[in-house]
């Protein structure tokens, strides 16, 4: 049976189960739920200072929620879900609800369209957000691109980067930087950050510049490229170095593919040599403060 939200009720009793689970972690060893008829009666809410005010009971065949204290603590097994494991993406919540309880629904096939063939206005590509340090390969929330924009132009990394570009021993840098700047992965949503772990790609591929002598004149010519249409590109953590995030059609060919195509393209086109080691689709790519930064319009109004 394929993941959705119908099959998950119909696998944990119309959502009681994801209560029982969710309590159970909560209060280990405790009975934390007894069903009789549709109503489970009163139990401790883990969001109510372990209160006995959690009402569960089965509405419409599905299990709700409510609290005798909190008059706005309502929903049903999904928002409670949600709760615990902190997710406003919803088929990430579904697949952490598929493992936890292991109801071995299967994932469904990854659906993607001809870029070109998915208008302006619905095509709203999703990234993972992991806070600092980079050995935190867990993300936190899902970012759009025009959040990721609003981050890099404001002032939450200016105080970092400027401190980072101070330094001039390599190694110092290295270590600065991976302990002090937070990251996403453009090319998509992950469970974890590692290329096994994709959940949904992004359609975006990052390339990455490195020390170049010419960045103003290259962030013209790549924003004015004949190819590609730049999505999103800004000055990289060093300051002398660019990141340029493209679009690609997965119906072609696949990310590692793409990635080697653009790069022959890159050597061809400006004599830049690409560093391979960019190649994979979980790659992390820091987030600094660059005022400059542009991002194409169609994502502006998402």
């Amino acid at each position: 049976m394929e993941l959705s939200r119908e099959a998950i009720i119909d696998k944990t009793h119309y959502g009681i189960n994801i209560y029982a689970y969710v309590l159970s972690e909560c209060y280990p060893g405790k009975t934390v739920l007894s069903l009789r008829g549709r109503d489970c009666g009163l139990t401790q809410n883990p969001f109510n200072e372990d209160k006995e005010t959690l009402s569960v009971k089965i509405v419409n065949n599905l299990a709700v929620h409510s609290d005798t204290e909190l008059q706005d603590f309502k929903g049903d097994a999904f928002d409670f879900a949600q709760l615990h494991f902190q997710t406003n993406n919803e088929m990430e919540l579904w697949t952490k609800i598929n493992e936890a309880l292991h109801l071995r629904l299967e994932l469904p096939e990854q659906k993607t369209q001809n870029w070109w063939e998915i208008p302006d206005d619905t095509w709203r590509p999703e990234c993972s957000f992991y806070p600092k340090p980079v050995r935190n390969v867990f993300p936190s929330k899902v970012l759009r691109l025009h959040e990721i924009f609003d981050l890099i132009t404001g002032d939450t990394y200016k105080e970092m980067t400027q401190k980072l570009r101070a330094m001039s021993d390599p190694k110092e840098k290295r270590k600065f930087k991976a302990n002090n700047f937070d990251y996403v992965t453009f090319s998509g949503t992950f469970k974890k950050r590692a290329d096994s772990e994709l959940i949904t790609h992004s359609s975006l591929l990052t390339i990455d510049f490195d020390h170049l002598n010419n960045q103003s004149q290259l962030k013209e010519k790549l924003l004015t490229d004949a190819y590609f249409d730049t999505e999103m590109l800004f000055t990289s953590p060093s300051g002398d170095g660019l990141k340029w995030i493209v679009r690609i059609d997965l119906n072609q060919c696949s990310h590692n593919d793409y990635f080697n195509a653009i790069a022959n393209y890159i050597l061809k086109t400006y004599n830049i040599k690409v560093d391979a080691s960019g190649k994979d689709c979980s790659r992390a790519c820091f987030l600094v403060h660059d005022p400059d930064a542009f991002l194409h319009q169609r994502h502006h109004k998402l």
